[in-house]
């Protein structure tokens, strides 16, 4: 019974077929423009179909414009029409020019994809990014969602682009406690993930021909948002504590400067006090604003997390950009800002006209587990489950790989970057493959180097290393196999 049902889905309707078949014989030119079609009763007649099912072919194809009637005379085909070529005969023919688009449509054609379509995903991928599915918090997350969906409401309407009030006040009391940091609701914007209040950000700050200080290396997606805006690219250097505050550039047309103070990506230091008031001086004086991503401040281990570079902002220069993709899921597609007083009208806004707002529902199930404490939970233990991870890989490493290599950014956060002095960085994307080959998944650390940068074309070997997604078991057995590819 299963298959018969199934088949009789499969297969399409009378009235489907007929259309098709007119549609098809119209493409051919079998029926040209002007052509007179068979009245409704002869053709159903032909068919061994009723009048009523023809009749509603006829309708749909005067609806939309394939077919012309008039009183008293029968259908003919659309004399406007024209015939499009048939599949095999524009199969032949490659488009004759490339898309005409936008500046910014180019810029963002030339930007390199950061893996090529069509790899096949491996056993033991080490992906940064990525964190275990047995990791999220499933039952209270299915508790306040049924809770928030069973609510009785008015209507169901767009909500405001800022977001859900009671989520942003929720987010107000988390980030004081949490963060240190000091807002109000109003300055909160909820976004579609860290990435677009990036986009937000590149698009209502920066003009075209304008620079912006980036860390190098640093996080290529919001490099991209940039240079897709059309600004220009200054690399600072990074060293163990972040970003290197002596060498911010002295440019008149930088606007802002991009920067991960509690963890910098992807090596790993931490941002000290004295470089922090640098560089808000520098902000101050250029009038340029500061943003602060914190992607994963709240996964540091040994001791609290590093408050953000907001909390010590007198001047209103800090743009602070969080998310939830490290802490429950990157598919949940939720971050915000919080926003200087100045910006907030004009980022609102630019959030309603992009996509009118964040999902509500799942603001509404995220305010419910801030406020009753199931989400700091679910951080805390989290932040303990990654500490194992973590603590897993660094043994792995000394226990398997060669013993000069050395590892960066252990301090905090869900990846390590490991370096193979004995390596050149040309040789990261042959090792990497052959690893990949093995069923590991590793990824090079050059790209993450401005190009104009020797670091980015010489130097050692380096690799960034995720660990979130994976068992114990899989990091042990993954740096294994990493081990004998490069052994290899």
């Amino acid at each position: 019974m299963g298959q018969l049902h199934s088949s009789a889905q499969r297969r399409p309707s009378a009235g489907r077929r007929i259309y098709e078949l007119l549609r098809g014989q119209m493409a051919d030119g079998t029926l040209p423009p002007g052509a007179r079609v068979m009245s409704t009763r002869a053709l159903a007649a032909e068919l061994g179909v009723s009048r009523t099912t023809v009749t509603a072919v006829y309708e749909q194809l005067i609806a939309e414009g394939f077919l012309a009637t008039a009183p008293g005379r029968a259908a003919r085909v659309a004399g406007t029409l024209t015939a499009p070529a048939s599949r095999k005969t524009a199969a032949k023919h490659k488009p004759c020019a490339a898309p005409r688009l936008s500046a910014f449509g180019r810029r963002v054609a030339d930007l390199p994809t950061r893996l090529p379509p069509g790899v096949e995903p491996v056993r033991y991928d080490f992906l940064y990014g990525a964190l275990a599915a047995r990791d999220f918090p499933t039952l209270a997350w299915r508790r306040a969602y049924q809770a928030a969906l069973l609510r009785q409401q008015r209507n169901l309407s767009y909500i405001p682009p800022e977001g859900d009030l009671p989520l942003r006040r929720a987010l107000q009391g988390y980030l004081r406690r949490t963060r240190s940091i000091v807002c109000d609701a109003e300055q909160i914007l909820m976004v579609h993930g860290s990435q677009q209040a990036i986009d937000l950000c590149a698009r209502l700050l920066l003009d075209t021909d304008d620079a912006f200080a980036f860390e190098n290396p640093g996080y290529l997606m919001a490099r991209h948002c940039f240079e897709a805006a059309g600004a220009r690219l200054l690399p600072v250097p990074v060293d163990g504590h972040g970003i290197d505050t002596a060498r911010l550039p002295d440019d008149d047309r930088v606007r802002l400067a991009y920067v991960t103070p509690s963890h910098q990506f992807p090596l790993g230091g931490g941002l000290p006090f004295g470089r922090r008031q640098e560089l808000l001086r520098w902000a101050q004086q250029r009038r340029a604003w500061i943003i602060e991503d914190d992607y994963d401040g709240e996964f540091r281990y040994g001791q609290r997390p590093i408050d953000a570079l907001q909390s010590i902002d007198t001047e209103g220069r800090v743009i602070y950009v969080g998310t939830f993709s490290k802490a429950l899921s990157p598919q949940l597609r939720l971050g915000y800002l919080v926003l200087p007083h100045a910006l907030v009208p004009v980022f609102r806004q630019a959030k309603r006209l992009a996509d009118r707002h964040a999902p509500a529902l799942e603001q509404q199930v995220l305010a419910a587990l801030i406020g009753d404490g199931a989400y700091e939970r679910h951080v805390r233990r989290m932040r303990r489950e990654n500490e194992r991870r973590r603590e897993a890989l660094l043994e792995a490493i000394e226990r398997y790989l060669p013993k000069d290599a050395r590892v960066d950014g252990t301090a905090a956060g869900l990846h390590i970057v490991l370096w193979l002095p004995t390596l050149a960085s040309h040789d990261e994307s042959a090792l990497a493959a052959a690893a990949r080959d093995s069923g590991v998944g590793i990824y090079p650390v050059s790209p993450l180097f401005a190009r104009t940068a020797s670091r980015g074309r010489a130097g050692p070997a380096g690799f960034i290393l995720g660990y979130a997604s994976l068992t114990i078991e899989q990091i042990q057995e993954g740096v294994r196999l990493f081990a004998k590819a490069i052994a290899n």
